[in-house]
Formats: structure tokens, C-alpha cells, sequence
């Protein structure tokens, strides 16, 4: 048992020494950058959900300005009622006939920021409901949907909207996953919904902005931009209004 105690220790070399040290220390760095990635994508799921809020939040001010509205147009249907016959068809013409409007303007969200919403996107078959903000940006597209080129919302013309491709889902996350056929619904400031059928989808390189083209022969379009394939590409969605 001695000798064998003697043999095993003479195969500790010192060479054998620094071997282990060294594959400690690999080991121990291995582990660190480990726990670094963890850290960093824990971190940033953290700042994607808080941003997404910040577009929720912006939905949920929307929501509450047109159950305002709408109370208030209940409140002056109810005083035209109220009226004789001639007051009630002045106050038609002076009240109600004008077209509601909701005020998708600007939302001062809790740290100070501004944002500037012009539109409501809202795919059913995919879940995805998002505001979209009037401009595009590094910095915007992490809170919401972007208008990329085009008219105004529910014009005449191709109205492009793009945004990220988050792996959790969020915003275009699905986008993937749309079929020919499906229903894109855009609603404008003044609570009009117009809705759209996807009739293509394709893949292009970045640089490829074609799917911009205004040339809609007089229709109503939406293209929804988002990357593919780890960046390399963009998914595009073209839909035209039923």
C-alpha cells in the first residue's frame, strides 16, 4: 500500500501542478462569464418588460380618453332629448355631428418622457396590440411600435410601421407566425378602424427598402417591417385594405 501511496505521488509533477492551476483557473473564469451573461440577459428581459409597459401604458390613456369621449357623447345625446323639437335638430348640427375624435397626441410617461402616438396596430390572430409612436429611433423602438414612411394613418397609400423582433414575443416577436389571409387592424386618431388583409410576406436584405414604395394604385396599405434571421434580413408583411 506504501509503494502504491509513493508511485501516485510521483506522477504530481510540478508540471502536472500548473496544468491544474491553469485548468482552475479556465474553470473559474468559465464560470464567471457565465454568471455575466446570465446577469446581462436577465437585465435585459427586465428593461424590454419595463419598456413594454411603457406602451401599455400608453394604450390604457387611449382607452380612458375614448370611454371620456363617449360619455360625453352620451351626455349630449341625452340634453338633444331633453330639447323641443327645433332646440334638439340645432343642437345636432352644432354637437353631435361632428366626427369624436381621440387624442392619440403626446403621453408623458413617469420618468418625464415624451411620446407621441398616431395610431393603434392590432393583429388578433397574433395577440399583438401596440400603439404606434410618430417617429422611429434606437430609443422609441425599444417602447413601441415605429412609423417608418408613409401617410397618415387610414390614408391613401402605404402606411409602414416597423419594430423589434424580441425572442420573448413582444412587440413583432410573432410576426413570424402571421398567415396569408390574416386581419391587420389599424385604428386612426379619430377611433376609425380600418382593417387589412395580409396578401404577402417576404424576406429582404437590410438595405432593401422597396417594400416603402408609395405606388399603391390609389389603396390603402400597410407594410409591417421587423428583422429576420438574427438581423441579417427583414421580414416584411404587406397588407391591403379589404
Amino acid at each position: 500500500m506504501n509503494q502504491i501511496l509513493v508511485t501516485k505521488k510521483l506522477y504530481v509533477t510540478p508540471e502536472l501542478k500548473k496544468k491544474k492551476k491553469r485548468y482552475k483557473i479556465q474553470f473559474m473564469i468559465s464560470i464567471f462569464a457565465i454568471v455575466v451573461l446570465f446577469s446581462y440577459y436577465i437585465y435585459a428581459e427586465y428593461d424590454r418588460n419595463k419598456s413594454e409597459e411603457v406602451s401599455q401604458d400608453i394604450l390604457e390613456n387611449i382607452r380612458e380618453k375614448q370611454e371620456d369621449e363617449t360619455i360625453r357623447k352620451n351626455e349630449r345625446k341625452v340634453i338633444v332629448v331633453a330639447l323641443s323639437e327645433e332646440e334638439a335638430q340645432q343642437a345636432e348640427e352644432q354637437i353631435v355631428q361632428p366626427q369624436s375624435t381621440v387624442n392619440m397626441g403626446e403621453y408623458t410617461a413617469n420618468d418625464g418622457t415624451n411620446y407621441t402616438t398616431e395610431s393603434i396596430l392590432n393583429i388578433p390572430s397574433l395577440g399583438i396590440n401596440y400603439p404606434v409612436l410618430s417617429e422611429t429611433s434606437e430609443e422609441l423602438l425599444k417602447i413601441s411600435l415605429n412609423k417608418f414612411w408613409g401617410p397618415a394613418p387610414n390614408q391613401i397609400g402605404n402606411y409602414c410601421i416597423v419594430g423589434h423582433n424580441y425572442k420573448n414575443g413582444k412587440l413583432f416577436g410573432n410576426l413570424s407566425k402571421i398567415e396569408i389571409g390574416a386581419i391587420i387592424e389599424l385604428t386612426d386618431s379619430t377611433n376609425t378602424t380600418i382593417k387589412y388583409k395580409v396578401y404577402d410576406m417576404y424576406k429582404v436584405e437590410p438595405d432593401d427598402v422597396a417594400c416603402t414604395s408609395q405606388l399603391t394604385d390609389g389603396k390603402r396599405e400597410v407594410t409591417l417591417i421587423t428583422c429576420s434571421n438574427y438581423g441579417t434580413q427583414r421580414l416584411i408583411v404587406k397588407a391591403r385594405e379589404e
